[in-house]
């Protein structure tokens, strides 16, 4: 009897513009960046749930403004000010910093050195007023960005990100299966990123291609726990 063997192949993730689809859920988030020569005070906020699409826009911005990337949880450790040489920063998941006080440390001294010189984007989960940082000096700088919200995506966006994942995976689906998914399940981009990543393995284990049938197995199993 011959087995199917499945090779979870890690998914191709594209940042490109082409593959950041614009809805009424990130419109004003993806205005803010394009316009970040105007930025007040030369820095900007993004803020968004998880998988909303701040992590994208980050990688446009770095593209356009050539931005060097650094994570909130590892701005302890950096080297402060090679970052700020390249003039322009991304400080992704900024929030993570609070009750560090290295981490808050850090990003205080990162800001002064790169702005208003340079350009500073910062994302976060929420508004500054959540992060609870202790640090008041790095607290009122951060409060004097400049936000811009993604909200839960609308249907269109999350239909545009299903054919995105599948695409990355380079799995082929029925068009059909994509407005039916979006009717019934979670509506966030994490949940999308989820199912379709369950969708692909239990295919691959399987030996057959996805079909509704396998995305109604893996909705009845999230809906019993």
């Amino acid at each position: 009897m011959t087995r199917q063997l499945a090779f979870d192949l890690p998914a191709r993730q594209a940042f490109r513009r082409a593959d950041f689809f614009e809805s009424v859920a990130n419109a004003h988030a993806l205005a803010a960046v394009d316009g970040w020569r105007d930025w007040p005070g030369g820095k900007m906020l993004l803020v968004g749930p998880p998988g909303a699409g701040k992590t994208h826009l980050a990688h446009l911005w770095a593209d356009m403004a050539g931005a060097v990337m650094v994570a909130g949880t590892a701005l302890a450790g950096a080297d402060l000010l090679a970052l700020a040489q390249a003039g322009t920063v991304v400080v992704e998941d900024a929030d993570a910093v609070a009750g560090v006080p290295e981490a808050e440390v850090a990003l205080f001294h990162l800001h002064n050195l790169v702005v208003p010189r340079g350009s500073l984007l910062l994302t976060a989960r929420g508004p500054v007023r959540d992060w609870g940082l202790a640090l008041p000096d790095l607290k009122s700088r951060m409060e004097a960005a400049p936000v811009a919200r993604l909200e839960a995506p609308d249907d269109a966006l999350l239909s545009a990100v299903l054919v995105k994942l599948f695409t990355d995976r380079q799995t082929v689906v029925p068009p059909a299966l994509i407005p039916w998914l979006v009717a019934r399940m979670e509506r966030s981009i994490d949940a999308a990123r989820a199912l379709v990543a369950a969708m692909d393995a239990r295919a691959l284990a399987q030996g057959r291609p996805i079909t509704r049938a396998t995305a109604q197995g893996l909705l009845d199993r999230d809906d019993s726990e």
